[in-house]
């Protein structure tokens, strides 16, 4: 983002606990910022929408900074996984509130596929941050699979009350777990001389699919181009 649009997107966040992610706090924001209003709305054409999804992107990326900075090499990667999200989620914890309007924002019928490519999103950056090279059907499901947890995990974190989210970093560890034993068995029933047979479409199905490549932008889910 240009230093104006975080100038607004920095001023707005004083007023998203009180209006949401509204025209009015997309207003305000602009006039706490000193940027006229069509400069403001040429710089986020849906205004509070663009503003909102601002935020989610500008987390991501701070997210994916502290990543590569960070020596995760004595974790498991289920542990790699997790410290991605909790990250993701301490890094918003001063703008709860936000967050909390962001996902009334993006739970409208209207603006639910925006919320979704925006939670596609985070897992993909987790998943590149962290060195994932697959290039068939797992490249789809792992970050699938990841939205789901990420999804929950935060509906968790925003009505979590116990002290320093000790709850929520519990849940996000059970739902991993459920991952995990989930790999597990499809681990057992591939090396399984009875129970392979079973996979043998599936097998070949995702032996034809193919990574998006990552050379240039799309408007598609992870933002690659197929």
């Amino acid at each position: 983002m240009t230093d104006t649009a975080d100038r607004i997107l920095d001023a707005a966040l004083m007023h998203v606990p009180f209006d949401g992610w509204s025209d009015a706090a997309f207003r305000a924001a602009a006039a706490d910022a000193g940027v006229p209003l069509d400069e403001a709305r040429a710089l986020f054409p849906r205004g509070a929408l663009d503003l909102a999804l601002a935020f989610h992107r500008r987390g991501d990326a701070e997210m994916v900074e502290r990543l590569k900075s960070a020596d995760l090499s004595a974790l498991r990667f289920r542990d790699r996984i997790a410290h991605a999200v909790k990250l993701r989620l301490d890094l918003v914890e001063p703008h709860k509130e936000a967050v909390r309007r962001g996902t009334t924002l993006f739970a409208l019928p209207m603006h639910a596929a925006e919320g979704a490519r925006a939670v596609w999103e985070t897992a993909d950056a987790i998943w590149t941050a962290l060195g994932d090279t697959s290039e068939d059907l797992n490249w789809y499901t792992k970050r699938a699979t990841l939205s789901g947890v990420y999804s929950a995990t935060v509906l968790y974190w925003l009505g979590d009350q116990s002290m320093e989210h000790s709850s929520t970093w519990a849940f996000l560890d059970r739902r991993i777990e459920d991952v995990m034993r989930f790999e597990t068995l499809k681990k057992q029933v591939r090396e399984n001389r009875l129970l392979k047979p079973l996979l043998a479409g599936p097998e070949w199905f995702a032996s034809q699919v193919r990574a998006p490549s990552r050379q240039a932008p799309a408007d598609l889910p992870g933002r690659w181009r197929p």
